[in-house]
């Protein structure tokens, strides 16, 4: 019987109001976030979360003082170690936050301690950037070799199109349709976190997956959704990002006369950039362009069906050679992105 440590990666979030800066400076002293010399970088990132933080403390202030991330992702991972423990072997799951507490260093420290026979490195990111999951397996294997943690330790770099993943988001979809009183049929945006064009320019698969992603949604939910659009959400600096904006197809929206159903397809976990940004900001601005109807659809959280594609995703993920890997096999981002990972040694 296997001990399997699982470390779910995800962004983090500021847990006080105190913590809204160092976790913006964390943010922006990423080198996949701004790639820049360390000192430049360095002092980039002070300038920006400085400035920065005074609005942020805003945007957590709707949420309490802090983010809700952890304690969601918490029961996520109890949800997921219950379900894989059906079995046999004795799994026990782990939290790494990228740019707040508790990050790599301590979750590989608790993972040493619990002497695993292998380790599953599980994003909480569905589609594969270098800005997220990229970043976070960096991360761990510095983390891991300062901890001399050396089992065998296998990464699935991405889920776009693993089956209980997109069935949770079609229920969620179709149910929040049904639940609400919308006059007319409902226009679905698909609103996922945007990147810069340059990052996307030099491979990254992210808005490529994304795609993907919501034609197999929208599929799945078939003549339900006839009508549906995909956009990007947070954009920041003045830097070309990819779109179109969230906004902007709130605005094409309102031209149409028809409502909006608003779907967060890139976040698995409600956040500041769901329960603000598109619960209080964007649907200010759809009364403000005259949408005629605003629904929001809840992110994944710990849906059943999404536990399930986690938990498949694990047991997919063991076994394979000690190199990055997607779920289920799927390999069609190797052949055109360079930034994709599979393959690649751990």
């Amino acid at each position: 019987m296997a001990r399997i440590a699982v470390v779910l990666f995800n962004l983090g979030g500021p847990d006080a109001p105190e913590s809204v800066q160092p976790f913006l400076f964390n943010l922006f002293n990423d080198p996949a976030i701004i790639d820049m010399p360390t000192p430049v970088r360095w002092l980039l990132a002070q300038v920006i979360s400085r400035r920065r933080a005074p609005v942020a403390k805003k945007i957590y202030q709707h949420l309490g003082g802090k983010s809700p991330l952890l304690d969601l992702t918490r029961e996520q991972a109890d949800a997921l170690e219950a379900k894989l423990n059906a079995g046999n072997d004795t799994y026990r799951t782990f939290i790494s936050m990228r740019y707040w507490h508790p990050m790599s260093a301590v979750a590989a420290r608790a993972v040493k301690i619990f002497e695993p026979d292998e380790i599953v490195l599980l994003p909480l990111y569905p589609q594969y950037s270098t800005t997220t999951t990229g970043s976070s397996l960096w991360d761990w294997q510095r983390a891991a070799a300062r901890e001399n943690l050396f089992a065998p330790t296998f990464a699935p770099c991405c889920y776009p199109l693993e089956r209980g993943f997109l069935q949770a988001h079609a229920a969620l979809i179709r149910a929040s349709l049904e639940k609400e009183n919308l006059t007319g049929k409902a226009r679905v945006l698909f609103s996922a976190h945007g990147l810069p064009k340059k990052i996307i320019g030099r491979g990254d698969p992210y808005q490529w997956q994304v795609e993907q992603t919501v034609a197999k949604v929208s599929a799945m939910i078939g003549p339900a959704v006839r009508d549906w659009a995909v956009c990007y959400q947070s954009r920041v600096g003045p830097l070309e990002w990819i779109g179109p904006s969230t906004e902007e197809e709130l605005k094409r929206a309102a031209h149409d006369r028809v409502p909006v159903a608003v779907v967060p397809i890139a976040f698995v976990s409600e956040h500041s950039e769901t329960l603000v940004e598109l619960d209080i900001e964007y649907r200010k601005l759809a009364e403000d362009f005259g949408v005629p109807g605003y629904v929001r659809v809840p992110a994944l959280g710990s849906h059943t069906a999404f536990i399930e594609s986690l938990a498949e995703t694990v047991r997919h993920a063991r076994g394979k050679n000690a190199t990055i890997e997607p779920a289920n096999d799927w390999t069609d981002c190797r052949r055109h992105f360079s930034c994709c990972p599979q393959g690649r040694p751990l």
